[in-house]
């Protein structure tokens, strides 16, 4: 991204509001789920040194979101976003307050109403922000307690975000060229077996080395990755005899995999164009068992993952938009 991204942050005292525009390098899909999941937003909501922590979410109309916010002293503040009006990718609004750790809104301090709306241009959101107060005093109350500045370091911190997947995302694939590799998994002994075969064939890994479950993002429709997890490795690439390509990874049996022997291996094809993609993945598994349909990933590939009907087990990555 060769310009600069945009934070605008105008106070209205006339009527007692802010009025902050801001951009991010990534798309609106990205920028959205960043903004409404739980476990995306307490990687960045709270401004440093702080760390947001979800109590509990309930993102709809009618629903809200109950968290806290905890500092370097141990030091907690409970928040409250009560969620009125939601249109997906659009816009989001509804009050928002300092609570107890039961919910209980603390009438004490200024309570706002959010107004939060979406828009995609190349790959650049833009998130127009209009948070209205009850008065000029409650106004003026949270300029003084260090708003613009809290808000900027939060905005930051989900830039770094932002700049860390993406950079996951090249590093696992800097180039869309086809090719074919092998793909091998294994119960807790990819790192063994790879460093194994890297001395066999004298090579060194490609694509950044190994990377680690660790280094997943948060999903929605998976529970956090357990520490004993972390560490086990998630990919890696080895070029062998003939520039061939072994690709790896643990399939840890704490996150449902079993590896028996047969089952343990792919052919991983990679298309230069999402519709030969489509093709490969329609043909290849028709009367298959498909593990998994094409769809986005999180790393960036169009990825599905199948076995034909001759028990072959295939993965389709396409990196191509």
């Amino acid at each position: 991204m060769n310009r600069a991204l945009l934070f605008d942050f105008t106070v209205n005292k006339e009527n007692s509001t802010i009025h902050i525009q801001r951009e991010f390098a990534a798309n609106l899909n990205f920028v959205w789920d960043a903004w409404t999941l739980p476990e995306l937003l307490d990687q960045w909501w709270a401004p440093k040194p702080y760390q947001t922590i979800t109590k509990s979410m309930d993102f709809r109309e009618g629903g809200f979101w109950h968290y806290r916010m905890i500092g370097p002293q141990s030091d907690c503040h409970w928040c409250r976003a009560d969620y009125e009006h939601i249109e997906t990718q659009v816009v989001f609004s509804g009050l928002d307050a300092f609570c107890d750790e039961e919910g209980t809104i603390n009438t004490d301090l200024p309570r706002a109403h959010w107004a939060n709306r979406f828009t995609e241009q190349e790959d650049v959101t833009r998130v127009n922000i209009v948070i209205t107060y009850q008065s000029l005093a409650d106004l003026e109350k949270v300029v003084e307690m260090g708003f613009r500045e809290g808000f900027a370091m939060a905005m930051e911190n989900l830039d770094q975000y932002i700049q860390a997947q993406f950079q996951l995302r090249s590093e696992m694939k800097p180039a869309v060229k086809a090719r074919v590799c092998t793909y091998l998994n294994f119960d807790g002994k990819t790192e063994e077996a790879f460093r194994f075969y890297q001395s066999v064939f004298k090579t060194a890994f490609v694509t950044g080395g190994i990377k680690r479950f660790g280094d997943l993002p948060a999903d929605s429709n998976h529970p956090p990755v357990a520490e004993e997890i972390k560490k086990m490795v998630l990919h890696v690439e080895l070029p062998i005899t003939g520039n061939h390509i072994l690709m790896g990874t643990d399939a840890p049996k704490e996150m449902g995999f079993t590896i028996t022997q047969g089952n343990n291996m792919h052919i991983s094809i990679e298309p230069e164009t999402r519709a030969e993609a489509e093709r490969l993945f329609n043909e290849l598994s028709a009367g298959g068992k498909i593990e998994m349909p094409l769809q986005d990933m999180f790393f960036g590939a169009y990825y599905a993952g199948f076995t034909d009907k001759y028990g072959i087990n295939w993965m389709i990555n396409c990196w191509a938009k």
